[in-house]
């Protein structure tokens, strides 16, 4: 695959995955009106902070399809590659212990059996959460790709020096030898 659009194809990866996160935002905001639970709002922090952080991937994986373009720049396509993917590992990171987690989504269960008026609500998110999670596993693979392509990329371009010994070799009557550099 092609270094371009294997960097292109993360971008594509990383927008699907904050479309879905954005859907699961609009969700958590149709919360029950006239009622409270620390449990929405701890979802709702949550998937605020993963949006703050996917919007920094996404701009280092910008950055990062940028300088594989002509002329590519490896060493910056690297550096971004790297931001991206440090972002994305937080990512997965709050994602897993902060809403996908067994806990998590359990507590969701019980606001939702405990409380009528919360029933359905929490049935919608556990499912928008549910549906994220292959989003999550095909930007890692994503990820995954893009170094694989700049590692191969980069193995490519390669060097050879060759010397030689430039200068006159100059003979005398005397059959002496001056070399001159």
């Amino acid at each position: 695959m092609a270094l371009e659009s294997t960097f292109q194809g993360l971008g594509a990866c990383l927008l699907r995955l904050h479309d879905a996160l954005n859907v699961l935002e609009i969700t958590l905001g149709d919360k029950p009106p006239n009622d409270e639970s620390a449990v929405a709002d701890g979802v709702e922090t949550v998937v605020l902070d993963i949006m703050g952080t996917l919007h920094e991937s996404r701009q280092a994986a910008v950055s990062a399809r940028s300088a594989v373009g002509h002329p590519v720049d490896l060493d910056g396509a690297r550096r971004s590659l790297m931001a991206c993917h440090g972002c994305f590992h937080h990512i997965e990171q709050q994602f897993s212990s902060g809403l996908a987690s067994y806990d998590q989504l359990r507590e969701l269960a019980r606001l939702g059996n405990t409380r009528r008026a919360w029933q359905a609500w929490s049935s919608m998110v556990r499912s928008e959460i549910a549906q994220c999670q292959p989003l999550m596993l095909e930007a890692s693979r994503a990820l995954s790709e893009c170094w694989q392509e700049l590692v191969e990329h980069g193995g490519q371009t390669s060097i050879s020096i060759r010397t030689e010994t430039l200068g006159q070799k100059i003979l005398t009557k005397g059959a002496r030898e001056v070399i001159r550099n």
